[in-house]
């Protein structure tokens, strides 16, 4: 059963909609507020700073075009410093600026702190981070939009046993994002014949990593799968080909950006690197899917100067899904954008979306791709122009 209290909560995004929270119903001229937490500062504050100019943009392109219910979209930013207990600390300061939803924090670890709180203020919760646990429990009021570490997990796997690769290195770290990928592959290893050898989970601040590139000496595994967020992705790239590994290098969604491209140099060459669709949405078969993706890097590289990065395009999707949600319930009222987003369809940069009941995750694996780091780009290997052809293709 749902529960809805008289307070809304977050930083504002104005979506035009009615006059109770951020508005109300449908009858108001006055801008639809959403809140936003990010991280600005701190240790995430980069992949914050890209997800921002993405929410930002993506609603103002919004009022541009009228708006949602033909109201503008005012959107109310705070900063959760990479945080978890600032996060909570920002959710309960934008419960006063009655928000009709929420756009959580893209930092795992902030997200899960927060979540108590979200049950709490029945308010519909739009969770930019893909940590596993949100959704186990299922909550009333949270929808996750990048795909799983569950979902990586399987894709990863998916990949590995269809290209004859049967035992599998994983490191991962004690983080959120990190612990529910490695325990989702754990469980699914058996299904795709693999056997996970040479486990070894490290600390955030972790700087050395010798103990787990030793390991690969004793169990000669087909491939390392890297698990983590953050300073860690570059750190280990850049000692893992120091040590001229002969074991491939694979590493999740987390890493395809240019926040670890840039800063691995040349150590980034060949690393085989998972992704959503949409940072690789030109090799995709003509289709609504890459319509929607390259409307999307088109508008961020004119604005920003560089193609839209994994977290950009989490934020993109985040608002795209909200507005259409409002757009569906008609009202600005929390109750009934929870029920329009449990039976909404939509084809977002990130993927297409299909909510429902029991399903706030939305996106299934079609929506990954694996690819190998190119002279500065992320192409998806072979395997992946297969399986885009299966899903997108005529």
């Amino acid at each position: 059963m749902r529960r809805f209290l008289a307070f809304f909560v977050f930083l504002t995004v104005v979506i035009g909609t009615g006059c109770s929270p951020g508005g109300g119903g449908g009858d108001s001229d006055d801008p639809i507020v959403v809140g936003y937490i990010t991280p600005l500062t701190g240790d995430y504050s980069a992949l914050g700073s890209d997800n921002e100019l993405a929410v930002e943009l993506a609603v103002e392109q919004i009022n541009e075009d009228g708006g949602v219910l033909g109201r503008p979209v005012e959107l109310i930013t705070r900063d959760d410093q990479s945080s978890p207990d600032q996060s909570v600390l920002a959710f309960n300061d934008l419960q006063s600026e009655d928000p009709v939803a929420v756009i959580g924090s893209a930092y795992s670890d902030s997200a899960m702190a927060t979540l108590p709180t979200v049950e709490r203020s029945g308010i519909p919760y739009i969770s930019p981070t893909p940590a596993d646990e949100q959704l186990d429990p299922l909550r009333d009021e949270v929808f996750v939009v990048p795909a799983t570490a569950a979902a990586y997990a399987e894709r990863a796997l998916e990949y590995f046993s269809d290209e004859g690769m049967t035992r599998i290195s994983v490191a991962y770290s004690a983080t959120s994002y990190a612990v529910a990928g490695y325990l989702a592959m754990d469980e699914l290893a058996d299904d795709h014949g693999i056997d996970l050898v040479a486990v070894n989970e490290y600390e955030q601040d972790t700087t050395d990593f010798g103990h787990i590139l030793t390991s690969l000496d004793d169990e000669e595994p087909d491939a390392l799968l890297f698990w983590g967020t953050g300073p860690p992705g570059v750190t280990f790239t850049q000692q893992y080909a120091a040590v001229d590994a002969d074991v491939p290098l694979v590493l999740t969604g987390s890493q395809a950006s240019h926040l670890w491209s840039e800063p691995a140099g040349e150590d980034a060459e060949g690393v085989t690197v998972l992704s959503s669709i949409g940072v690789v949405g030109d090799h995709l078969p003509d289709s609504e899917q890459k319509d929607a993706i390259l409307e999307t890097v088109e508008a961020f590289s004119e604005e920003h100067g560089y193609a839209p990065p994994q977290f950009a395009m989490d934020g993109t999707s985040s608002v795209q899904l909200l507005a259409a949600a409002i757009e569906e319930a008609g009202t600005t009222e929390p109750e009934a954008i929870l029920e329009a987003l449990e039976s909404l369809t939509l084809v977002t940069p990130n993927g297409t979306y299909t909510y429902g009941p029991e399903d706030h995750a939305g996106i299934t694996t079609d929506a990954i791709s694996v690819n190998t780091f190119e002279d500065g780009e992320f192409v998806p290997v072979p395997w992946a122009m297969e399986q885009f052809a299966s899903a997108y293709g005529d």
